[in-house]
């Protein structure tokens, strides 16, 4: 079947389109290796919640978790400033400082 949506670099006027990504393929692999290792931690943490482990030893490891998700994005979120967001300025949209905003909130109510 014909993908009939267009594929642009990180943003669209058209709703019709698809906002993508262009990370470089180091970075795509350095964030599939730590989301790899998130989720083979979370599986961990399973495993002690089924084993009935003790619970200060599961918020330990839960704590690490929350600290490896927050470095994957942070690694996201400086991409997405130097190329995203100023590609957009230099395109004249500063719709994308909203939307920017909006993304901040969203990492800040954690």
């Amino acid at each position: 079947m014909e993908n009939t949506v267009k594929e642009v670099a990180c943003h669209t006027d058209d709703v019709t389109t698809c906002r993508k990504s262009h990370h470089p393929e180091r970075v795509k692999k350095d964030l599939t290796n730590r989301l790899n290792r998130i989720e083979g931690q979370i599986r961990g943490i399973k495993g002690m919640v089924d084993k009935d482990v003790y619970c200060d030893d599961i918020i330990t490891q839960l704590s690490a978790t929350q600290s490896a998700l927050n470095s994957v994005a942070k690694i996201l979120l400086e991409g997405h400033l130097k190329g995203c967001v100023v590609d957009r300025i230099s395109e004249g949209d500063e719709e994308v400082l909203d939307e920017l905003v909006v993304t901040i909130h969203k990492l800040m109510k954690k």
